[in-house]
């Protein structure tokens, strides 16, 4: 491409660091660690959520929610679907974070250099989107039998993940598994990851514009790593806010009066107030958690391969 100084410009190039296909494997290995460890070690607020969604009288607040299944079934109660949350987030987030680092790349040089500095917002939302909608179909299948492990009776399905991957294929039909809950996945998930990696650059780069003003190389690994932090905490928190909806209806779906019922006829039943406001308070807590978390080891990740943080002015 050709910048306004009428001199080759690359995306790929332009940093510190080239954007090679090391790069981008090392960004898709640091989006597995970062995606599948968070999302394991908030596996008890998970299975609390997803109970308060798909039964609000029986699970008003997050702690009691927690006390009632440790009561029920005991300390596994609030690690059930410990197995698939690790084996659907760990290649999701591998594609999230690492695909995101190419979308960017590939969508900066076809617009060109003063395109891509015009409308670099629009570049990291059309990324974000682009990586988010190929996470999914490698998340979904595990999604499905996460929920329907954690939001089931005891006694009624299976908690392993061999045995109730099983279930869940055998009945098609009833489960709609592997991909039925690929649209309202699709719909949590690409709200979310678009705002979460939005408002991430944005923060970053207000920190570093009114706050930290000097260059960026001038900080500490230690601070570059706490602007980080606080930028997902943030980002984090408008994430689950945006995405909460749709993160309702995947949760609804697990329900057998909900097996047969559209996106459309479940708002319609359970009120979209329930959907918007429903365990919202948890997931809030878990996924401002989450996301500084996942931006804080992708970056240590990147840190440590010498590839820097993300962001910047």
């Amino acid at each position: 491409m050709i910048d306004g100084n009428n001199k080759l410009w690359n995306a790929r190039t332009a940093g510190i660091v080239p954007h090679d296909n090391i790069y981008y494997g090392k960004c898709l290995i640091g989006g597995a660690l970062a995606c599948g460890s968070t999302h394991l070690f908030i596996t008890p607020l998970d299975v609390a959520k997803c109970n308060m969604q798909v039964d609000p009288g029986k699970y008003k607040n997050l702690f009691g929610s927690i006390r009632t299944l440790i009561n029920k079934e005991g300390s596994r109660g609030i690690w059930k679907g410990w197995e698939p949350t690790i084996l659907g987030y760990s290649p999701q987030g591998a594609l999230k974070f690492g695909l995101y680092e190419v979308f960017k790349d590939a969508i900066s040089n076809f617009v060109g250099y003063d395109y891509a500095q015009k409308y670099r917002g629009l570049i990291w939302l059309g990324g974000a989107a682009a990586a988010e909608f190929c996470g999914c179909l490698a998340l979904c299948p595990m999604e499905m039998v996460k929920v329907k492990v954690q939001t089931s009776p005891p006694g009624t399905f299976p908690t392993g993940l061999i045995p109730a991957t099983i279930a869940m294929n055998k009945n098609r039909k009833t489960t709609r598994f592997p991909y039925g809950s690929i649209v309202p996945l699709w719909s949590r998930q690409i709200p979310y990851t678009v705002t979460k990696f939005y408002f991430f650059e944005k923060t970053v780069q207000m920190f570093y514009t009114h706050v930290f003003t000097e260059p960026k190389t001038n900080y500490s690994k230690t601070t570059q790593l706490g602007i980080t932090f606080a930028a997902g905490y943030l980002a984090g928190i408008l994430c689950a806010i945006v995405s909460h909806p749709g993160d309702s209806i995947v949760s609804l779906m697990a329900k057998p009066e909900y097996k047969n019922k559209s996106m459309k006829e479940i708002t319609k039943d359970f009120g979209a107030w329930n959907l918007c406001t429903k365990g919202l308070g948890p997931r809030i807590i878990m996924i401002g958690t989450i996301a500084a978390l996942q931006w804080w080891i992708y970056d240590t990740f990147k840190t440590a391969m010498g590839m820097g943080t993300t962001g910047g002015k």
